[in-house]
């Protein structure tokens, strides 16, 4: 069939039309990789974004009240007890209070401020729980890996990642073995104390899982694994993967002498025969992360607390566990979850306290009448249950929702 000359001359102008169009517009296969990468990378951004957790506070008329009464708690502990901290609580996942008192720097008289950084001490631990809970969720650990999976070297034999969460592992304290083993001027860090643990003189407290025995090292351990699994530094992935996504954009894990002063950064003092407060200098010890280390304000704990509880940092699965108590090999309950302390028989909460170089730190979640308290102090306080019972037993006496 013969096709018209107009129709010839149609196509023969379309023809190279096409070809130029498919030569130069449409994407070349590793241009759409390259595509692809990008979209998939703008949707990790916008999922990170949308994680972020939104601060909520009540209006000042409903708290006046109970404002009241927590300011003169907090002047008279000031006063009294030396207390130069902050407190946050929130109910029903909204600010009910938050203020701060004291000073940040004694020789400059300097306030403390709501953007103070306070060393977390042990209330870390549960960052470093969140961090293994995760890389659990991705399928890159099992809870029931040994350390030797991970550290082959590793001279203490079948503890598991569940053992050092739960603190059933029975290993010896590091800061020994940092004190007595360590021949170097600068503190370790967590890689240089793990390769220094295969030829130490340290014994091993008992077997894994027979007792439990509260453990810094299983926690410095932990964030050594993490380290190893997810190839990036501890500090990196805690920013990557919990602190940015959530916000908490004046959080950060802090390592002695390897990492720089951060603004707003505070030391801790000790109270020198009754009047004169003396900061307290870093010590061999203080480079290891994963037990301590992390800095953080009240508002960025809130978020943290608050972000853990409604599903945007594990499952519902992990977080079950994380607040349910462990138990010993011959199935003894302990008082302990994944970087949480469980007391669900007096009060029902799932708190955690921390005390080191000067720092004075409790998180508190009370489940039943979903009240977070939270207090960071700088300068040895020593008072922390008392004040706790105190703030929840104003907050139930003076505030209503």
């Amino acid at each position: 069939m013969k096709i018209p000359y107009k129709k010839i001359s149609i196509y023969s102008l379309f023809i190279p039309f096409v070809i130029l169009f498919v030569f130069f517009c449409l994407p070349s296969q590793k241009e759409k990789e390259s595509l692809e990468s990008n979209v998939s990378s703008i949707i990790q951004k916008k999922t990170k974004r949308n994680s972020s957790v939104k601060v909520e506070y009540y209006p000042e008329n409903s708290t006046k009240i109970v404002s009241y009464k927590l300011d003169s708690l907090l002047k008279r502990i000031n006063k009294r007890n030396d207390f130069h901290g902050a407190v946050l609580v929130a109910k029903n996942n909204k600010i009910v209070y938050q203020n701060q008192i004291g000073y940040a720097d004694f020789r400059e008289k300097a306030s403390l401020k709501e953007a103070s950084v306070f060393q977390l001490a042990s209330v870390s631990k549960q960052f470093t729980a969140a961090a293994i809970l995760q890389l659990k969720e991705k399928g890159k650990l099992k809870l029931t890996d040994t350390v030797n999976t991970y550290f082959p070297e590793f001279p203490y034999s079948n503890i598991t990642i569940k053992n050092l969460l739960h603190h059933t592992a029975g290993l010896p304290n590091y800061f020994w073995i940092a004190e007595n083993e360590w021949n170097k001027e600068k503190p370790p860090t967590n890689e240089e104390l793990m390769n220094v643990l295969p030829n130490s003189k340290a014994q091993r407290f008992f077997k894994p899982g027979r007792n439990f025995d509260y453990s810094n090292t299983g926690y410095f351990v932990l964030a050594s694994i993490v380290e190893k699994v997810a190839e990036v530094s501890f500090h990196e992935y805690i920013k990557e993967n919990i602190f940015d996504p959530l916000g908490m954009k004046d959080s950060f894990v802090f390592s002695f002498q390897n990492d720089t002063i951060r603004k707003n950064q505070l030391i801790g003092y000790r109270l020198h025969r009754g009047w004169r407060h003396l900061k307290i200098r870093g010590t061999v010890n203080d480079a290891i992360v994963g037990d301590k280390n992390v800095y953080s304000t009240p508002k960025d704990l809130f978020k943290w607390i608050y972000g853990l509880n409604s599903g945007k940092v594990l499952s519902k699965e992990s977080l079950k566990k994380m607040y349910a108590r462990g138990e010993t090999k011959y199935g003894r309950k302990i008082p302990y979850g994944f970087g949480f302390r469980i007391d669900k028989k007096r009060e029902n909460k799932i708190y955690h306290y921390g005390k080191w170089n000067g720092f004075s730190t409790a998180l508190t979640n009370y489940l039943e009448e979903d009240l977070v308290v939270i207090v960071l102090e700088h300068t040895s306080y020593n008072s922390l249950k008392y004040l706790n019972r105190k703030i929840k037993k104003i907050m139930i006496e003076n505030f209503e929702v």
